[in-house]
Formats: C-alpha cells, sequence, structure tokens
C-alpha cells in the first residue's frame, strides 16, 4: 500500500466526529505484522479519577496474522467507574504499510470499532495512525488517536495521542517511558487545565515458550500531568503469542 494512502486514511479520520475519553486499559499501538501468528491478549488499567470514583477496565482478546500486513484481533471488555459497569465487543484490525525495519520508520493504521453488550449506548470508532523507528538500542514510537461515537449523546472527533521510548537491554527485560493523552476536539482543542495527560515508567519483556510460542509483557505507572487528569493510572498487558 503506497504511503499517499495513509495520508487519505488519516483525513477521513478528521471527518469523523465524537468519543469517549480514553480508557485506562490503553496501550501504545506498534506496527508490526506478524503474519499466521496467534495471540491470546489480556489487559487492564486502573485509576483513582478526580471526582473520587476508580475506573477499572479489562479484556480478554483473540487475534490472528491474517497476512503480511493484516492483524485482526476480537475482545471482550468490561469497564467499572465507580458503580457504573459496561460491557464491550471490540474488533481492531492494525494494517501495516511499511516492511519493517526497511525505511527509517515503520507506518501502520489500526482500525478499532467498540459496541456495547449489556445496554443502550453508543458505539465508538476509532483510528489509530501510527509510526516507529529505532536508533540502536532505542525504539520510539509516535500515534495519534481519532475518536468517533455513533448513536446516543453524539460529539465532535476526539483527538489524543500515544508516545513510548523503550531501551532494548535484553529481550526478556527492557525499559522506558509511555504518555498518553487526550486534548478535545480535533478541530478546537480543550482548555489546558481540561486536557488529560499522564505518563511515566514503563517495563517491556517477551519471554520464550518454545517453537513460536511465548509471553510478552509491557506495564506502565503513569502519573497524570495536568489537572483533568488521574494522579496515578496503572495499566498492563499480556500476551500469548503461539
Amino acid at each position: 500500500m503506497k504511503i499517499r494512502n495513509i495520508c487519505t486514511l488519516t483525513l477521513l479520520a478528521n471527518l469523523l466526529s465524537n468519543t469517549a475519553l480514553a480508557g485506562v486499559a490503553d496501550y501504545v499501538y506498534v506496527p508490526a505484522v506478524e503474519y499466521g501468528e496467534k495471540e491470546i491478549d489480556f489487559k487492564t488499567g486502573t485509576a483513582k479519577l478526580q471526582n473520587g470514583d476508580r475506573a477499572q477496565v479489562s479484556s480478554i482478546g483473540l487475534g490472528y496474522g491474517v497476512t503480511e500486513y493484516w492483524f485482526s484481533e476480537v475482545y471482550f471488555k468490561h469497564e467499572r467507574e465507580g458503580s457504573d459497569t459496561l460491557s464491550i465487543g471490540e474488533w481492531e484490525n492494525k494494517f501495516q504499510f511499511t516492511e519493517t525495519g526497511k525505511y527509517p520508520a515503520d507506518l501502520a493504521l489500526t482500525v478499532e470499532i467498540e459496541a456495547p453488550l449489556n445496554r443502550n449506548e453508543a458505539y465508538e470508532l476509532k483510528l489509530v495512525p501510527q509510526l516507529q523507528t529505532e536508533f540502536d538500542k532505542v525504539q520510539l514510537n509516535g500515534n495519534l488517536t481519532f475518536e468517533r461515537t455513533f448513536g446516543p449523546d453524539q460529539h465532535a472527533t476526539e483527538l489524543g495521542y500515544q508516545w513510548q521510548a523503550k531501551y532494548r537491554w535484553k529481550p526478556t527485560f527492557e525499559f522506558g517511558l509511555q504518555g498518553f493523552g487526550e486534548v478535545g476536539k480535533w478541530n478546537d482543542w480543550e482548555a489546558a487545565d481540561e486536557q488529560n495527560h499522564r505518563m511515566g515508567p514503563a517495563v517491556f519483556g517477551k519471554i520464550g515458550l518454545g517453537v513460536k510460542q511465548a509471553i510478552k509483557y509491557n506495564a506502565a505507572l503513569l502519573f497524570g500531568t495536568s489537572e483533568a487528569a488521574a494522579n496515578k493510572t496503572f495499566r498492563l498487558q499480556v500476551e500469548y503469542e503461539f
């Protein structure tokens, strides 16, 4: 797929309009796709919000590398904020546009659809253009997120970002930093004290279990860097690849 298609798809995202805030279990999307790889993916996160409620999100998913450039995954997700709960079905598709390591940067796009399962809530569409580059043992990732809901209480397209800096010390243990944020409408940002920004230390690793089998993990403790953000958020992702 040609690079100009990335620009076209990103512009389509700008035409969307609404979303919810990012979940506390959100993770940094990376471009690589492994053809034929299967995975069971568990994610969880928790944070104490500014209103005193605790937000908790957990999900379990099953994914498959359909082609050399397309990875598809379905999830079941459970969200809780205070006494309010929501069950969600999610379908995520990642499209890798460049061969890993062939160019100065790897490019990809993830398209994610969420549907409520236990009550009449809005559907959500998320588009995430992704960029990754490496310098010796340092890997850098930078993503934008465009989110829109369809259904009750629609709003304008929400713009967010993700970034990650990782030092590849050894395969079983790597370390670095992660950051996430939401700035409001893509074309009309919120005031600085209403934006949600958080960042903090992260660890990563891959533990081989045999031929084409491994456990991958990454976790981060994120600290709020804006008034609207939770003071602390803990997030964890564990994948079994086979």
